[in-house]
């Protein structure tokens, strides 16, 4: 009985129409911007959140998280955050895992862990776990292969593409890509909840610029370009919505970020995010046009240089995303880029799409080429 209430309730509860605005945030000013909208969404998340779930509780976080983490395909296992492949055999690279498999703290090889997205020894002080509190707010933990955790452990997130794995230029820690949106959105609600001033803030200081490798904004160098690209990138999944009603229910605030990722637009500046309240209330939905003319050239077993032409637009284009074999990369504000780490001898394709100031995306320019095989001379 209590699966089924809980089924009928987040099929009841995900349904979100674009330009409905959740009634949690009833009463708010929606029309602040900046550091008042910021406090604005603070104080309801705060206020409304009188008790945090933790696993010695009447509500343990275990639970939660096999609840709000359920994969929608399989109702027996859980979404395991980083995690890619169920297939390959390797068991610390799974994206599902079976419930009752949990790790309280082996390390066992083949079990889930709870991840803190905000790292516990990135924060200020360090997330304590013991009591409910910053360390057990449910927003911020998600199952994770308890290997993968291990190889993520406190390390900062960072700029990558593909699966989730160690960046060499840096040592940071990409999530992939299906996770970086949700880690984004994570990393900012930490920040909104728990940012260390005002006496009904908790004294932990959770800021982003700790926990990710990027540029520090103007408005609020405590934020970086990182996480509004990630917000950006990756779009809100069913499963986060999922999250957000469910977290509501047990621990009484929601993550605003998920609602409408277009707040963190709002609040720090940068291209637009995707509005579900319609906000920005633009009429803007004219694509720019496709770039045209890529040209791949300076091909070497490793790396190469692409140009384009630029695309055009209504307004204006502000920058262009590029595409390896279908998988983000990286964003480009210039015609011409640089792609680097490629495998010898291998078919490739890159896409580029334009992008103006409402995130409109235009098609997509495509060229193939093949790396060249590593030369004799560097062979040995």
């Amino acid at each position: 009985m209590k699966k089924i209430l809980l089924s009928i309730f987040l099929f009841v509860f995900t349904i979100h129409f674009y330009g409905q605005i959740q009634p949690y945030y009833n009463g708010l000013d929606l029309t602040k911007t900046e550091n008042d909208l910021f406090l604005e969404l603070s104080n309801r998340i705060i206020v409304t959140n009188p008790g945090i779930p933790y696993t010695s509780g009447s509500t343990d976080t275990w639970d939660v998280l096999k609840q709000v983490d359920e994969d929608p395909k399989n109702t027996s296992n859980v979404l395991l955050i980083y995690g890619y492949n169920d297939n390959d055999g390797i068991s610390n690279t799974d994206r599902t895992r079976d419930k009752n498999l949990q790790d309280t703290g082996g390390g066992d090889p083949g079990k889930w862990n709870r991840e803190h997205v905000f790292a516990k020894s990135l924060a200020i002080p360090n997330l304590g776990t013991e009591e409910p509190g910053p360390g057990t707010d449910v927003h911020n933990l998600r199952p994770s292969d308890s290997e993968r955790n291990s190889d993520r452990s406190n390390r900062k997130f960072t700029e990558g593409s593909g699966n989730s794995g160690i960046v060499s230029t840096n040592g940071g820690w990409y999530p992939g890509d299906e996770w970086r949106g949700d880690v984004a959105r994570i990393v900012m609600y930490m920040y909104l909840r728990y940012h260390g001033s005002g006496s009904q803030i908790s004294e932990t200081t959770c800021l982003p610029i700790n926990v990710g490798i990027g540029m520090p904004l103007t408005i609020d160098s405590n934020m970086i370009d990182l996480f509004l690209n990630w917000n950006i990138i990756d779009p809100v999944s069913d499963v986060e919505n999922q999250r957000n009603d469910y977290i509501e229910t047990v621990q009484g605030n929601r993550n605003p970020f998920i609602d409408n990722p277009y707040l963190a637009t709002l609040i720090w500046g940068g291209v637009n995010a995707e509005d579900k309240w319609n906000l920005n209330n633009t009429s803007d939905n004219e694509a720019p046009s496709t770039p045209t003319n890529l040209t791949a050239s300076n091909i070497t077993h490793e790396s190469l240089d692409i140009s384009w032409n630029e695309g055009t637009d209504n307004i204006g284009v502000i920058d262009y995303l590029i595409y390896l074999n279908g998988q983000y990369l990286k964003t480009s504000s210039f015609t011409s880029t640089s792609i680097l780490g490629l495998n010898e001898n291998t078919n490739y394709s890159i896409t580029v799409k334009a992008r103006d100031a409402a995130s409109n995306l235009s098609d997509a320019g495509l060229v193939s080429f093949t790396t060249l095989e590593v030369p004799t001379y560097l062979i040995n």
